[in-house]
């Protein structure tokens, strides 16, 4: 928006004595000053409307006042009870979120549907925090349901996006001039550690683009555990994707890197840097001991996001890379249910890989305290960062 009008202000102003004294608006022009402009934003917004939230979610009494399956499996004595702690704090994430990129970003496709996969599922997060809210258990939405809708959103952007001309870019020098492939981001398949992208067809490319946003949808719901561990690691992950959206929209810098140049991918950076800017404001209050939880509102909105980011700069494996927490998280999930599973039918009785899962509540059964779990898993997120980030060079 502030792009928009700053660019009419200038026009007005061309040619009258006002062209000198505006001519500071330019700056808007700018992705690095927009970017910049959101994260400062998104902080001040979330440190004066998180309060505010947090009062009235607790006077709807949208509060957690049951036990979450950790305190039923034992490891309350490690933590502090947090029963009657606001849920459904992703309402403050997504709503700052929004607004801050409506007002700094120049909207494009691909902005839009990254926008459109954050309002989805956080409507669906959002119905499932309240359905537990009433039952006051931790049931929620039926699984089938939020898969359904999951997968329903992941369909229509693959579709989408191999419908659309080639929009993606790479440059490598010939002999007498640069070389342009040009490749399509569902159907053409980048790899880190590559430099040529695979051609992979269009069913197999959808399915990618399907398995990107539902696997991150869930997967950062179910690091949604500990307080501040979600956020934390969506931030460490968000500051990846700042600069891999940065660089994939700027075409001398993808043409050095030799990585997909997607025009218009550049805006995702202020959506990025809003992430940044609010998910540091929800941390002040989500910080132990946490003040309210982000809740299904937020993770399935936020997990979402990343994935049709990863999508629409044409990296999508990178996600599993910057995202090594929580592809931990959710295949220590995956593994337990498995395992227990198999075990009972082959022995009669389930027997588990993991003293509980998703895996930050096994850390906490072998008796680490919580502030403990959260923190070292922050390291190994920075130390994921760091490989992903390298990808940029190593190929």
């Amino acid at each position: 928006m502030l792009c928009y009008l700053s660019q009419q202000i200038l026009d007005w102003s061309h040619g009258t004595a006002w062209e000198g004294r505006l001519s500071f608006l330019r700056l808007f022009r700018y992705i690095t000053v927009r970017s910049a402009g959101a994260a400062i934003t998104a902080l001040v917004l979330s440190w004066w409307l998180g309060p505010k939230i947090i009062r009235w979610l607790k006077d709807l009494k949208f509060g957690q006042d049951y036990a979450d399956k950790a305190e039923e499996a034992g490891v309350s004595n490690t933590r502090v009870n947090k029963k009657g702690t606001p849920t459904m704090g992703g309402v403050l994430i997504v709503m700052v979120l929004v607004f801050t990129t409506m007002l700094w970003a120049q909207w494009n496709a691909q902005v839009e549907l990254t926008m459109l996969s954050v309002l989805v599922l956080a409507g669906l997060g959002f119905y499932d925090d309240y359905a537990k809210i009433v039952r006051q258990s931790g049931g929620g939405t039926p699984p089938r349901v939020k898969l359904l809708v999951q997968t329903a959103l992941g369909l229509f952007v693959g579709i989408y996006l191999l419908k659309l001309p080639a929009m993606s870019d790479l440059q490598f020098p010939g002999k007498k001039s640069i070389i342009h492939m040009h490749s399509n981001l569902v159907s053409d398949l980048m790899l880190p550690f590559c430099k040529y992208p695979y051609e992979v067809g269009a069913i197999m490319g959808v399915l990618i683009v399907l398995l990107a946003i539902v696997g991150s949808s869930n997967a950062v719901n179910l690091t949604d555990g500990l307080d501040g561990l979600a956020i934390g690691c969506t931030l460490i992950v968000g500051f990846v994707f700042l600069f891999f959206t940065y660089l994939a929209g700027n075409v001398k810098a993808a043409a050095y890197l030799q990585i997909p140049f997607v025009p218009g991918a550049g805006e995702l950076t202020v959506f990025c840097a809003a992430l940044l800017g609010a998910g540091l404001g929800f941390l002040w209050f989500n910080c132990h001991p946490a003040q309210v939880f982000m809740g299904d509102t937020g993770s399935l909105a936020l997990g979402g996001a990343f994935g049709i980011i990863a999508v629409l700069i044409h990296q999508p494996f990178v996600l599993v890379i910057a995202g090594g927490i929580f592809v931990l998280e959710a295949a220590s999930v995956l593994v337990q249910t498995g395992w227990f599973k198999y075990t009972k039918r082959r022995y009669g009785t389930g027997r588990r890989v993991f003293l509980m899962a998703p895996l930050h509540h096994h850390f906490e059964k072998k008796g680490w305290h919580e502030s403990q779990v959260v923190m070292r898993f922050y390291i190994l997120c920075v130390l994921f960062a760091v490989v992903a980030l390298a990808t940029l060079k190593l190929r």
